[in-house]
C-alpha cells in the first residue's frame, strides 16, 4: 500500500531541525488528517503502550488518574479507555491536535503546553499514570524533561514512555535511555519493562526500515515512581 500524499513531508517536517513555532504549526495543519496518516503508518505505539500500562496497573483502572503528555489527537486515550481507564487529562503544544482531542469527549481536562519549553500546568504528586508516547524523539520533547513528568507522578506510580529506534533517532534514544538509567541510580524509580518492538510503524523511507522490512523499530518503557524520590527531597 502507498503512502498517501504528503505523508513523508510531514513526518519529516515534525521530526526535523525547524524551529518550534513552525513545528506546532504543521501539527495545527495536520489536525484533521493525523488520525488517517497514523493508519496508514500502521502506528502501534498507542496500543502498545495502553496494554503495556495495563498490564503494569496492580489495581483496578477505573479509579485512576492519568496524564496523556503530547496527547495529540486522543489516540491513547482511546486505547485507555478500552483498557478500563475513565480519568484522562491531557497536554499538548498544538491547538490544533487539542480541538481534535476534545472533540473526542475522552478526556476530562485538556490543556496547552509544550513540554520541554513550559513545566507542566498541574501540580506534583497528582497523577497515578502519566504517559509520553510519540514525543520522545530527535526534534519534539527534550529528554531533559523527564524529570518534570517524575515531577508530577505519585510515588509508586506508572510512566509509560515511547521512542523509536530508526537511524535518525538513534541519537536521542541513547540521551534518552541515559537519561532514564540515571534517575533509577538515583532511586527515582524502577524499570518495569523496556520492550523493542520490531514493526513499529511503517517507514517512510528506506534508510530508515529496520533490515528491509520496510518498518520501523520502536520502544516502550516502563518505570515506577519510587515511594520517595530523591527530586523531591530537595
Amino acid at each position: 500500500m502507498r503512502l498517501p500524499a504528503g505523508l513523508r513531508e510531514r513526518v519529516a517536517a515534525v521530526h526535523g531541525s525547524a524551529a518550534l513555532p513552525d513545528r506546532l504549526r504543521v501539527y495545527d495543519g495536520w489536525a484533521d488528517r493525523y488520525e488517517q496518516d497514523v493508519a496508514a503508518l500502521e502506528y502501534r505505539a498507542p496500543h502498545l503502550a495502553a496494554a503495556s500500562l495495563a498490564f503494569a496497573f496492580p489495581s483496578p483502572p477505573a479509579g485512576a488518574r492519568l496524564l496523556d503528555v503530547a496527547c495529540g489527537t486522543g489516540l491513547v486515550a482511546r486505547e485507555l479507555h478500552r483498557r478500563g481507564f475513565r480519568c484522562v487529562h491531557g497536554v499538548d503544544g498544538s491547538a490544533g491536535m487539542l480541538e481534535r482531542a476534545r472533540s473526542t469527549g475522552l478526556y476530562r481536562e485538556l490543556r496547552r503546553c509544550v513540554l520541554g519549553r513550559d513545566p507542566l500546568p498541574v501540580p506534583a504528586e497528582h497523577y497515578d499514570a502519566v504517559t509520553v508516547v510519540g514525543a520522545l524523539g530527535e526534534g519534539q520533547v527534550p529528554s531533559a524533561a523527564v524529570p518534570e513528568l517524575l515531577r508530577v507522578t505519585k510515588p509508586g506510580g506508572f510512566l509509560c514512555l515511547t521512542t523509536r529506534s530508526n537511524p535518525s533517532n538513534l541519537r536521542y534514544k541513547a540521551e534518552l535511555e541515559e537519561m532514564l538509567e540515571r534517575l533509577e541510580r538515583e532511586g527515582a524509580w524502577q524499570k518495569v519493562l523496556a520492550q523493542e518492538v520490531e514493526h513499529w510503524e511503517r517507514a517512510t523511507s528506506e534508510e530508515e526500515s529496520t533490515q528491509g522490512t520496510g518498518y520501523i523499530s520502536g520502544v516502550v518503557y516502563i518505570y515506577q515512581k519510587c515511594p520517595v524520590s530523591p527530586l523531591e527531597k530537595d
